[in-house]
C-alpha cells in the first residue's frame, strides 16, 4: 500500500495520471480532461524540478488546473467551436417560414398548431382552430406564429394577342 502510494506522489505518478486523463479525453472528447492531463503534466514537471512532498504536489496540481481551466477558457473565447448549420438541434428555428394550421385556438396569445405531424405550443395574435398560420420565429420549442396573408387577387387577364413569330 506505502509503494502504491509512494508512486503516485511521484512524477511517475502524476505522468500516468497525464496520460489516463489524455486516453480519456480520446474515449470520451469533451475537452476538459485534456486540460486536466496538462495540469498533472505540470505537476510532474514541478515535482521533479523541486522535490515536492505530497502536500505540495496536491496544491501545485490544485493550483495547475485553476491555470489550465481559465487558459482553456480564453482559447474557447478566440476560437469559439461553429457548426456548419448554426440551427442544429434547434428544431423551433429550423420551421421558420414554413406554413401551420391552428389545431387549437389561439387565443389571449396562447394555443397549439400543427406542422407535418407534430404539435407544437405556439404564440400569437388571437386565430381560429382551421387558420392557416406562418411560422416567424421560435422560442426553444414555442412557436411564434402570424396569420399567413390573404392569397392575392390574381391580375386580370391580358388582352389574347398573337404569339411572337
Amino acid at each position: 500500500m506505502n509503494d502504491i502510494l509512494g508512486f503516485l506522489m511521484s512524477p511517475w505518478g502524476w505522468l500516468t495520471l497525464s496520460g489516463i486523463l489524455a486516453i480519456m479525453e480520446v474515449l470520451l472528447p469533451g475537452a476538459v480532461m485534456m486540460w486536466l492531463g496538462g495540469a498533472a503534466l505540470a505537476t510532474a514537471i514541478h515535482t521533479l524540478a523541486f522535490n515536492l512532498g505530497p502536500g505540495a504536489q496536491l496544491f501545485a496540481f490544485a493550483g495547475w488546473t485553476v491555470v489550465a481551466l481559465l487558459l482553456s477558457r480564453k482559447v474557447k473565447a478566440r476560437r469559439p467551436i461553429r457548426s456548419a448549420d448554426d440551427k442544429l438541434n434547434r428544431r423551433g428555428e429550423q420551421l421558420v417560414g414554413e406554413s401551420a394550421l391552428v389545431v387549437q385556438a389561439i387565443g389571449g396569445g396562447k394555443g397549439r398548431v400543427r406542422l407535418g405531424d407534430t404539435e407544437w405550443l405556439a404564440y400569437g395574435p388571437d386565430a381560429e382552430a382551421g387558420t392557416r398560420v406562418r411560422v416567424v420565429g421560435a422560442n426553444g420549442a414555442i412557436l411564434r406564429v402570424e396569420p399567413e396573408a390573404a392569397p392575392q387577387a390574381l391580375p386580370p387577364e391580358l388582352p389574347a394577342s398573337d404569339p411572337p413569330r
